[in-house]
């Protein structure tokens, strides 16, 4: 497993004074104390004209409006060796329009990029949003803190929803008190507390509970507001404190300086959770339902307060369904009351703090830098491939630096000892679906494959396990094999499709060529010479296909089997004659229409040529090939496989979903049949590009695959993965996975092998 050991933080960080400042110091202390063999830095983003104290765990800053800055700090984390990079965006803390100078650092960045989203725009500017699309590209996680933000990015940004990660805001862990001892040593004993904490700044909405104040005070004469917090920085640098000061004569004006205290100071955490501690109702009365993120919000209802608040987006969450008290925005009556209400209920007031604090358990900054370290190891895993998801594949793929290790946990949970299941729900083998020739059939092939050097080979009782099932397949009273077999083991046809029992023949074949145990070759080759008369009655161009890659391994060793020969020739000559009459200027392919495991006709043919020497056969195969892989390619360049919603119309472009592994794993086998035959490189490329498809490089930038445990998702659906994880598709992923991996084995000079199969 990837192992995490750095993270460095990039954001503003205290002293400076601001929300995600706080945020940043306090998820770093976090992750710090929950992982304590994990080292942690923080990159502080420096607002011009300042300078701050900054702690040791700062090891650089950056000026927001110093290119150089940016620049020098990328090169910093990259010679560190950081693992992540865990970035804090919000617009008003990065140079450039729209905060764009921070691109200056994240496309220098050489390790995995986890962006914390902390404002999420309806209605960004066209700045706004060019700027955040490019950060969610470089991104490999994007964390945001409420489903709102969540559905923004989906809607408005077009972000695929596997890229976005809900982890809420963190929280204090702190126990749930009584405020009285807290009001006493602060100087509000046998007080009413409202509380309104955080840096003072017009959308705030502190004028309307100063409004309100006469309302709650006829109903509780006891009440004081007290307002926490200095003036924001940026206010006071453009306007000095004009803002306060109007609310200190708004309070004047209406006679309850009694009642207002205003707090004109930035509070450590201790403090500030005394402070907290002490209210009876805190109130959050912002003016602008566009707030995606309220820490002080969090906080309160974290430590079990009664809150009474305007329905910003933060809140419409965070109080749903009785947790809280909304209120519409500027309304000072409704507001009044709602505070009032609380104060002169106390039951009422007692269970919304008892729920609140029940409810943020799970908001603690300890729960919090667990969702985050998982995030990371994610993402460091996602990661490892993100090079081969360019269309200009180059180095870390060819050299085999960047394939993932072959394993096989998850395909041995799909086994018991009849076989492979067919299905699966999520990760859990489905009974119900029993099993098929099909699957059990490409574990055979997948068993032949990890015999080449360089793998580990399969056990020798799991082989033989998929061996057996072909054999119980075999129904010799008519030459067939059966494809379904049920749970309780009873075969439900006495025949399989056309398809199957050719896809069985090459598994077959392969077995005859490539199997460790001589007496199991001897097995396949009696059994594949017995089904092959067959296939001369079939009429299924994939059926021909699959018999011809199980021929091209048979022949190798039964070179004297005249049969096997005339079947071959039989065979090719009929997908010759298929792409002659169906091929046109505008579609070079073997019937009205595609389907499925579409590239075994072209390598069929491609590995048919070559090792008969027949040219024809070769060409057909490269051209329809070739192609093939132009309607597989998208207009962004990744590789996007014929979807099933397609299948059984003619002459037209291809639908892009739903997208299937074996589609992946087929095109991976062509590719490197044409590469062998005619030697150019491009068709590694296209291999490679076809495999990146597995772990993200696909219309969804979705990773199907599970690299430690080697399972597959099923395919891609529009806008999601099929969750359920199949006997099919995990053999299909390892598939793909192991002749790639040999073929770096060969660049490597570990081995003289070259595959025959994926």
């Amino acid at each position: 497993m990837t192992k995490l050991s750095r993270i460095a933080f990039v954001g503003n960080s205290l002293p400076r004074r601001c929300g995600i400042a706080t945020f940043t110091t306090d998820l770093q202390r976090a992750v710090a104390i929950s992982r304590a063999d994990v080292e942690t830095a923080i990159v502080a983003m420096t607002d011009r004209g300042q300078s701050y104290d900054y702690p040791p765990v700062v090891r650089l800053q950056i000026h927001d409006d110093c290119i150089d800055d940016y620049v020098r700090a990328a090169e910093f984390i990259n010679a560190g060796r950081y693992d992540i990079v865990c970035l804090q965006h919000e617009f008003g803390i990065f140079g450039g329009e729209a905060g764009g100078g921070v691109m200056e650092l994240l496309s220098r960045l050489t390790m995995p990029i986890v962006s914390t989203l902390h404002t999420v725009l309806l209605a960004p500017t066209p700045a706004q949003r060019g700027v955040l699309n490019r950060i969610v590209d470089v991104s490999t996680k994007v964390i945001v803190m409420a489903e709102k933000a969540a559905g923004l990015l989906r809607t408005v940004y077009r972000v695929q929803a596997d890229k976005v990660v809900v982890i809420p805001h963190g929280i204090p862990d702190f126990p749930f008190v009584e405020p009285d001892q807290a009001k006493e040593r602060l100087g509000f004993k046998d007080k009413a507390v409202i509380l309104t904490f955080g840096l003072l700044s017009p959308n705030k909405g502190i004028e309307v509970v100063i409004d309100a104040m006469p309302a709650i005070l006829k109903r509780r004469a006891d009440a004081v507001y007290v307002v926490l917090g200095a003036t924001h920085p940026n206010l006071v640098r453009d306007q000095g404190e004009a803002y306060r000061e109007s609310l200190i004569n708004r309070v004047r004006e209406l006679g309850v300086e009694d009642h207002v205290v205003f707090l004109d100071q930035f509070v450590d955490q201790a403090t500030l959770l005394g402070f907290i501690s002490m209210c009876d109702v805190y109130v959050t009365p912002y003016l602008n339902e566009a707030q995606m993120t309220s820490g002080t919000l969090a906080y309160s209802f974290g430590l079990g307060k009664a809150v009474v608040s305007t329905p910003y987006w933060h809140a419409q969450e965070l109080l749903a369904d009785g947790r809280g008290i909304l209120v519409p925005f500027c309304d000072v009556a409704a507001i009044g009351a709602a505070i009032a209400d609380l104060l002169t209920d106390d039951a009422r007031r007692q269970n919304l703090r008892r729920s609140a604090y029940a409810d943020s358990r799970s908001m603690t900054w300890e729960r919090t830098a667990e969702r985050y370290i998982a995030t990371f190891e994610g993402a460091l895993r996602e990661h490892r491939l993100r090079v081969i998801k360019s269309p200009s594949l180059v180095g870390p793929v060819r050299d085999g630096a960047a394939l993932p290790e072959l394993r096989i946990g998850y395909l041995l949970s799909m086994c018991d000892d009849t076989g492979l299941f067919q299905h699966a729900v999520h990760a859990v083998p489905d009974r119900a679906h029993g099993y098929c020739v099909d699957d059990n059939a490409r574990a055979l092939l997948l068993a032949c494959a990890l015999n080449g050097p360089g793998e580990s080979p399969l056990s020798e009782t799991l082989t033989s396990r998929f061996a057996a099932f072909v054999q119980h397949a075999w129904n010799p009273d008519n030459k067939r094999f059966r494809n379904f077999l049920s749970f309780a083991r009873n075969w439900l046809e006495d025949q399989g499709s056309e398809d199957s029992h050719g896809r069985t023949l090459w598994a077959l074949g392969e077995c005859a060529h490539s199997d460790a145990n001589a007496s199991r070759r001897r097995w396949a080759a009696d059994l594949f010479a017995a089904a092959l008369p067959a296939v001369e009655q079939f009429g299924s161009p994939r059926a021909w296909a699959f018999t011809l890659l199980g021929l091209d391994a048979y022949c190798a060793v039964a070179s004297s089997d005249a049969e096997a020969r005339r079947m071959r020739h039989l065979l090719a000559d009929r997908l010759i004659a298929l792409l002659a009459t169906a091929e046109a200027s505008d579609w070079v392919w073997f019937e009205e229409g595609l389907a499925y495991d579409n590239a075994r006709l072209p390598q069929a043919l491609i590995v048919t040529g070559t090792a008969t020497g027949q040219l024809t056969y070769t060409k057909a195969g490269l051209r329809s090939l070739r192609w093939l892989m132009t309607i597989q390619t998208a207009s962004a360049g990744h590789f996007r496989p014929v979807g099933s919603d397609s299948f059984g119309e003619k002459r037209k472009l291809p639908k892009p979903f739903d997208q299937q592994p074996l589609e992946a794993t087929a095109t991976i086998s062509a590719c490197l049949a044409a590469w062998r035959a005619d030697g150019d490189v491009a068709w590694k490329a296209e291999a490679e590009r076809a495999f990146a498809w597995f772990l993200g490089g696909n219309d969804l930038s979705a990773s199907l695959v599970d690299i430690e445990s080697g399972s597959c998702r099923d395919g891609l659906h529009p806008g999601r993965r099929n969750e359920n994880r199949g006997g099919e598709s995990v053999v299909s992923y390892l598939l793909g996975l192991s002749e790639l991996r040999q073929i770096a084995h060969v660049r490597e000079g570990r081995s003289k092998f070259v595959p025959r199969l994926a």
